[in-house]
Order: C-alpha cells, then structure tokens, then sequence
C-alpha cells in the first residue's frame, strides 16, 4: 500500500510531540528527553539536508557548524556564569543566558563559517568536496582540542540552562516544546525554499549545472547561498543541543557526528520534507534500544541502514510513498 508523501509527512512531525506527550502524562521525563534529543539531531540533519537533499552537496564537514553553534552557547553562557566578560582584542561582549540572543550568534556565527568554508569548498566537487569538507572539520576539531580556555578536550560544563522568555527551560516537556517548535519552523522553512524560484534553481543546478550556467545563474552562487543557509540551521541545532545537555566539547566537531547526520537523511528520505525527522526518531530509537541489548548496536544499524541503501532507496519514506527520493 502506498501512501501520500503528505500523509506520510504529517504523521512523522506529529510522531515526537506525541510521545513527549505520553512520556508526560505517564512521568516519563527520561523519555521526553530522548524525543528533545531527536528533534534537536532533526534540526540538524533539515539543515544538512537543504544542502544535501535540494543542492546535492555531500558535506563530512557539517560538524563544524554544529559545533560553532554548541560553543556559541558555552562561551556566552560560561562568561555569564563566572560573570567575566568575554575580551576580543578591543572588544568587551559580556555574556548572556538567553537563548533568544545566543541562537542569533550561533546562527551567525554558523553562517559566517559556513560562507567561508563554501567559498573554498565550491571550487571542486565530488569527491574532492567530500574531501575538504573534511579537512574542515578535522582543523575544527583539533583546534577546539587545544582551546584550553575552554576546556580543552575536557569539555566545557553550563550549570543552569539557559532561559527562553515565558517558559521553564528547565522543565523537561517546556523545553522539549520549544525545540520542537523550532523544528517545525525549520521543515516549514525547507518546504517553502523547496517550492520558491531559488529551491527549483538550486535542484537544477545539483542536475544540469551548465543547463543553469546557460540560462543566466551561477550554479557556485547558488550552492553557496545553500551551504550558508544549511550552515546556520545546523549551527541553531548545536546550540540547542548544547543546552540539552548543558555541555559542549570537541565531540562535537567529530566527523563521526558529519557521519550521523547524513545517515539520518539516508535513513529517513534524501531531500523529503519527514526525511530527518524519521531518521532522527529511527536513530535514537535504535541507540536505546539495541545499546540497551549490545554494546555492538552499531552493527545492527549498519546492517539496517545497508538493507536501506539496497532496497529502500528513498529511506522509510519512500518506502511507505513507494517513490524514489533524487538522486545525488
């Protein structure tokens, strides 16, 4: 049977408020935690996936931004903690406990990273965007490893979570909500660049770029202006994640956590509005599960995410559409 890809999308957003909901009618918060964790990992594989999904751009790199965005929430809250504020050669930023302000510098400071990135990045492709993309994140990583200021590879540790106008950020269901309202700002975001002139210029730029290059558009700029807007969703996404667990460090900038995000499209549905949400919602699902049987659960969702590849190859969505995703 197949079913409408609206459906399907509509069932999949309305999947985490759901069980957040039952976790806190049953007093379950470990639960309601664990479907946090998934919106916030949904948040980053959407922005992962306007790049990914709609320009075709593979990136092993996507941690960089993830990570931007966690220590944009440490440094700020860390300086507001200790009550010291933060010095930038003749500048003097102190620092902030509310979230509205330090999405604003996470995303920013994401984007800003992600444009540079993109410029050098967006001269090759293939395998060799993979490549530097790579090599991105690895300098990322090294360098918040050395970045002894702020923990060093030891981390940095917030004690008090940071506080959002009008709710208690600290009570497990308020927190949640406000995570999840934000991912659904960012799938309605994807939904609306998907159907504008840009969206469909950039999916003809990831399918015939001389076609594109013909008709009077840089396919480079349009990727770009992609890569910086996938940049900062993922760079908002670090910062909540930051704040879920009020700690950030190097892990971070992994390339293992570049990794996870695309296995999270993969899973879900290359370039499909649900694609992240279902695979963020299979993944930790999975991690709880199996890690609770084995500690080799790995296995198992390699194993799950190969029968995927071979013969699903629109993830869980196009399984249940019965339409392939594009290809890239």
């Amino acid at each position: 049977m197949r079913l409408p890809e609206g459906w399907v999308t509509a069932a999949a957003l309305a999947l985490l408020p759901a069980v957040a909901l039952w976790a806190w009618a049953a007093d379950e918060p470990f639960t309601i935690t664990l479907a946090t964790r998934a919106a916030i990992l949904a948040l980053a594989a959407v922005g992962l996936n306007v790049a990914l999904g709609i320009g075709g751009l593979v990136s092993l790199g996507h941690a960089v931004f993830f990570g931007i965005g966690g220590y944009a929430m440490g440094i700020l809250a860390f300086h507001a903690q200790t009550y010291a504020p933060l010095e930038i050669g003749p500048l003097t930023i102190a620092g902030t406990r509310s979230m509205p302000l330090i999405w604003l510098v996470a995303t920013a400071a994401s984007a800003l990273v992600a444009w540079l990135i993109g410029l050098l990045s967006l001269r090759t492709s293939g395998i060799y965007f993979i490549m530097i993309t790579l090599a991105f994140g690895q300098m990322a990583f090294y360098f918040a490893i050395s970045w002894t200021a702020y923990g060093g590879e030891d981390g940095l540790s917030i004690y008090v979570r940071n506080g959002f106008p009008g709710l208690n950020t600290l009570v497990p269901i308020q927190f949640f909500a406000l995570c999840c309202a934000v991912l659904l700002l960012a799938v309605a975001l994807q939904w609306r660049l998907r159907a504008s002139g840009f969206g469909l210029a950039l999916d003809a730029a990831r399918q015939a770029p001389a076609r594109v290059e013909a008709a009077g558009l840089s396919p480079r700029r349009l990727k770009l202006a992609a890569f910086v807007l996938s940049g900062a969703l993922t760079g908002l996404a670090g910062a909540l994640f930051a704040d879920l667990n009020r700690f950030v460090s190097p892990s971070m900038f992994s390339w293992q956590l570049s990794g996870e995000l695309i296995v999270l499209i993969v899973l879900g549905g290359t370039g499909r509005l649900a694609g992240p949400v279902i695979g963020a919602a299979l993944f930790v699902a999975l991690e709880h599960w199996l890690g609770g049987l084995t500690e080799f659960w790995l296995v198992w969702l390699g194993a799950i995410l190969l029968g995927i590849v071979l013969f699903a190859r629109g993830g869980v969505v196009g399984l249940l559409t019965g339409r392939a995703g594009p290809h890239v």
